[in-house]
């Protein structure tokens, strides 16, 4: 079984305030993106692969990771441009089989996911791969797992993870987990994205310096909500993301390409989530 977990963009992310659990209340919009995805194969423990021969050729030894839970009950096998810089049997791939293991009866599995989405670029490619894998080991362990029962084991993944069960826009609040599906309406705009290169913010660099809205006096006037209600060409300055705030403090060359993307004619610009990706809506050109 292959799918390819696509990345998500966030238009605007408000930090309302800090929880008692040490988490924050949140409030975003996901948006799909479909521009950028991981490719993510899992078959059960007999079965042959259709993209490990095909990754092994296309990717130095160097940029393989390869491992096999204690148990035998998962090979994992990650391919990335660059290296693999995180233990395989900690990704969340990995988990949720363990998740999953937990609660029902799963073949013994090999899972070969290549990494094409950035890591640390605030498009969730981690929590998509999870969400993906939790459907497919769904479906390869017969266990027809509902959306919503989908949704509560990728809560447990991850804050953006639930989202990813959906290919639709979301509302997230909480920590992102709690969504609620939104009407948005893109077609008059094409979205260009900004990969900056040797750049990845991790969530706590991100969250270093944050002042959560309920601090600021004012500054929470025009709700999330309110700013997405209005047309996209006033969007800017209005609909804000909260993080740009420190990640850019801590590298101002992701506000200098914002600001390129506007130079260049974006009607808004933003970064993604935590960054560093920033993305541009541009109006498509009208046919005469």
């Amino acid at each position: 079984m292959i799918t390819h977990p696509h990345v998500k963009l966030n238009f605007g992310l408000s930090v309302l305030r800090r929880r008692e659990d040490g988490y924050h209340d949140l409030e975003t919009l996901f948006v799909p993106y479909h521009g950028l995805s991981d490719t993510l194969e899992i078959v059960t423990g007999e079965d042959w692969s259709e993209t490990a021969a095909s990754l092994f050729v296309r990717y130095a030894s160097s940029e393989v990771a390869q491992a096999i839970t204690p148990d035998g009950a998962v090979m994992v096998t990650i391919v990335r441009r660059g290296g693999v810089d995180w233990d395989p049997l900690k990704d969340l791939t990995v988990r949720a089989y363990a998740l999953l293991s937990a609660d029902y009866r799963l073949p013994p599995v090999k899972i070969y996911l290549e990494k094409n989405a950035p890591v640390g670029a605030g498009l969730g490619g981690g929590s998509s791969d999870a969400a993906y894998a939790l459907r497919m080991l769904s479906d390869l362990g017969g266990l027809g797992l509902s959306d919503a029962a989908l949704c509560a084991y990728a809560a447990r993944l991850g804050s953006d993870c639930a989202f990813f069960v959906y290919d639709a826009p979301m509302l997230g609040k909480g920590r992102g987990e709690i969504l609620t599906p939104f009407d948005l309406d893109l077609s008059a705009y094409e979205i260009r994205l900004v990969v900056p290169e040797g750049i990845s913010v991790s969530t706590a660099e991100a969250y270093r310096g944050i002042v959560p809205r309920e601090r600021v006096p004012g500054l929470g006037d025009c709700s999330l909500q309110e700013a997405l209600a209005r047309p996209v060409n006033e969007w800017r300055g209005v609909l804000v993301n909260d993080f740009e705030t420190t990640v850019f403090a801590a590298h101002p060359e992701l506000a200098a390409l914002k600001q390129q993307l506007y130079d260049q004619g974006a009607t808004y610009a933003a970064m993604s989530g935590s960054g560093s990706v920033l993305f541009g809506l541009f109006a498509k050109k009208q046919p005469l």
